[in-house]
């Protein structure tokens, strides 16, 4: 290694987590308690990021039922797609924004978009028409702030070695994760304060189980603001621990190490954007589809919905966090192109198990049913093996409320479509949970490592700008395809992108190579 009279050389094992492998870093030891501290201000930023979007997820469908009647389902795709739409603009921007400016600048200011958006996501309910717009609206801008996501992968790519980088991406994952996890578990714990929840007259603001887990959001990104203010400091070092000069910020007296010159395989890095994409559109449908699937294939209520579904998510959350736990340790034996392959096949076996088999078919909506048939004799149903016209529809049952549950009559595929039992929807729900999150710390553990000592920022953007496509993309998909064609059609579908993604991982897999490597620089 190399040493410099004016550096301390360190042995450190910076993340713990390394198989207890040791990286030589040049640095002093103020520098590295400020670059792991900057680090983990960027890891708390990513999980308040996914926390703005998992928090409310799993309450968007009844919260948008309960403000406007006149919304859909598929006016529901489009506004949890909107999230997404907003990310996919200013990623590229924030990234471009962060390769010349100190990368302070764009966090802050994209925080504060989202901030304010939470709290016009808290005031949707207020205005006596349009609602389902201003709803929106407000997450179309909470996407907005959380473009912020590309600067969070570029800085901590670039202040952590090759040697580093596999774990500090799944730690990154994994706060991420964190984020999913206790979103949805402090949705569930807010279904407690009811529909009607309080209402604050002077500023009139109703907190309710709708809106408290948005005032909640704009708390914690006042915190976050906070701790970049105070906390964080820009860092960069190369392939191999050594420091280099920041593009960010100009200090005097900084000894560095050049940048490693060379062409970055485009092939690789566009293919990785693609793979991207597959993952987060098919997890994007996933987690858009489990509240109306819930609903239609088990007769929950909205709240029923809201609290099992916060509980299913958690549980998932928990397991997405034990899988990057894992991908550190196994990555270091296999390699991160063979756990990419194995968890698009984890994935394309829980999409699989999600297609309906067998011959019961789910409970109707018969309110539905009465409000919508005025001039028909008989009624299609199911009672469980064959189809018969009935003149009437049943009696409710002793739990009755009048809240409309089953699957809707104005969806037709709820007459010929066998029912997703509960133990097919949590199995899946395990292999998805599984195969994910492994998919997306690999997809750009590895786009990172292809890039090599580089400024990322915009790189890392257009990643961010790709995933965030398929979250568009995806919800706008999916409830077009299960409202009109049902589940068969909505996972089959998916079911094949899967397939062919995993084909194409296995055409360009040679080209995916460290940068340091290709040139033979490491």
């Amino acid at each position: 290694r190399a040493r410099l009279n004016s550096r301390s050389e360190r042995v450190l094992d910076f993340f713990g987590g390394g198989g207890g492998s040791a990286e030589f870093l040049v640095e002093t030891k103020e520098e590295y308690k400020s670059r792991k501290r900057s680090i983990w201000v960027m890891y708390l930023t990513m999980f308040l990021s996914s926390l703005g979007f998992s928090i409310v997820i799993t309450s968007i469908w009844p919260y948008l039922q309960k403000i406007d009647r006149t919304a859909d389902t598929s006016f529901l795709g489009w506004v949890v797609a909107a999230y997404s739409l907003g990310q996919m603009v200013a990623s590229p921007l924030f990234g471009l924004w962060s390769n010349y400016r100190p990368r302070s600048e764009p966090l802050i200011v994209s925080i504060l978009i989202n901030v304010a958006a939470n709290i016009l996501y808290m005031y949707v309910q207020v205005p006596q028409v349009h609602n389902k717009y201003y709803m929106l609206i407000a997450r179309t801008f909470v996407g907005f702030g959380s473009g912020n996501v590309a600067i969070v992968r570029s800085y901590v790519s670039g202040a952590t070695s090759l040697a580093e980088r596999t774990a500090a991406m799944a730690n990154m994952s994994a706060f991420q994760a964190l984020g999913f996890i206790l979103g949805p578990a402090f949705q569930m714990c807010m279904t407690f304060i009811g529909e009607t929840g309080i209402t604050w007259k002077a500023i009139c603001l109703q907190l309710n189980m709708y809106t408290t887990p948005a005032l909640m959001g704009a708390v914690l990104g006042t915190l976050n603001i906070l701790l970049l203010i105070f906390m964080f400091r820009e860092h960069r070092i190369d392939d191999l621990g050594r420091s280099l000069k920041s593009i960010n910020v100009d200090v005097e007296g900084t000894e560095s190490v050049q940048d490693a010159q060379g062409e970055v395989d485009r092939v690789a890095v566009v293919t990785l954007n693609i793979l991207f994409f597959v993952i987060l559109f098919v997890f994007a449908i996933f987690e858009t589809i489990t509240t109306p699937l819930t609903m239609d294939m088990y007769a929950w209520t909205r709240k029923q919905a809201v609290f099992y579904n916060g509980i299913i998510l958690a549980v998932m959350g928990v397991e997405s966090i034990i899988a990057f736990m894992l991908v550190k340790v196994i990555a270091k034996k296999v390699g991160d192109r063979v756990i990419l392959l194995g968890g698009l096949v984890i994935v394309f076996s829980g999409l699989f198990l999600l297609l309906p088999w067998g011959n019961q078919f789910p409970n109707i909506q018969w309110t539905d049913i009465r409000n919508h048939s005025n001039n028909a004799s008989g009624i299609a149903g199911f009672d469980g093996t064959n189809a018969f016209f009935r003149s009437t529809p049943p009696p409710s049952p002793a739990n009755h409320t009048d809240e409309p549950t089953g699957c809707p009559a104005a969806q037709t595929w709820c007459f010929n479509t066998p029912v997703i039992h509960l133990a097919q929807y949590l199995t899946s729900d395990a292999l998805i949970g599984l195969g994910y999150p492994v998919c997306n710390v690999m997809s750009y553990t590895l786009y990172s490592k292809i890039l090599g000592p580089r400024p990322q920022g915009v790189y890392m953007g257009w990643l961010t700008a790709s995933g965030s496509g398929a979250r568009t993309l995806g919800p706008v998909f999916v409830s077009q395809v299960y409202t009109h064609l049902g589940p068969r059609w909505a996972f089959g579908l998916l079911c094949g992108i899967v397939i062919l993604a995993t084909l194409l991982l296995g055409v360009m897999y040679k080209r995916f190579i460290v940068f340091s490597s290709r040139y033979q620089r490491i």
